[in-house]
């Protein structure tokens, strides 16, 4: 019976660990390398993250510095940065790109808020369907009986529910961070 809910677990661990990772896709007040995470490059042809053609540091709290490891990929990384949704408008400084953090707006924090409610919202649905899974996978196993079943998905149930608040601590926390000036 542990078994099966610890193979829940996992898979729900699998949903929080990508709720977070699209969490910190988020932009804040505050400089984050992993916001360029996502970002998408046209390196010869193909889309390629920017992390795997160019260094990203942090020199600053509200700077990003991207150091690209071939410098002709300087104009295709600004162009990705210019086509993406970031709001922020990247600075040509000889070799390398800086992006310096603007200060966000009300509104744009509001925006921000609500697209992380999506994600956490898209995390819970992701985990109840992992609940949905193993409570199917327990009904259509004859090795079950009557009780061992309803414990089971008794334990299930409690993964879930502690699987769900743990996004909705994530989102608390990232709604934190996108308000705090």
């Amino acid at each position: 019976m542990s078994e099966l809910t610890n193979q829940c677990k996992e898979k729900m661990e699998k949903c929080l660990t990508s709720l977070n990772e699209s969490l910190n896709t988020l932009r804040t007040g505050r400089a984050n390398a992993s916001l360029l995470n996502n970002l998408k490059v046209d390196y010869y042809g193909e889309p390629t993250p920017v992390t795997q053609i160019a260094a990203i540091k942090v020199p600053e709290p509200k700077q990003l510095l991207i150091v690209p490891y071939d410098q002709g990929d300087v104009k295709s990384i600004v162009a990705a940065i210019n086509a993406s949704d970031i709001g922020i408008n990247p600075i040509v400084d000889g070799k390398q790109i800086r992006l310096n953090m603007p200060a966000l707006t009300e509104d744009r924090r509001k925006e921000l808020t609500k697209k992380a409610k999506v994600y956490c919202e898209e995390a819970k649905v992701a985990v109840r369907n992992v609940r949905r899974d193993f409570i199917d996978k327990i009904k259509k196993d004859d090795s079950y009986t009557e009780d061992t079943s309803k414990k089971a998905e008794e334990d299930i149930q409690k993964v879930t529910d502690e699987y769900c608040k743990k996004v909705d601590a994530a989102l608390k926390t990232k709604t934190d961070e996108i308000m705090t000036l």
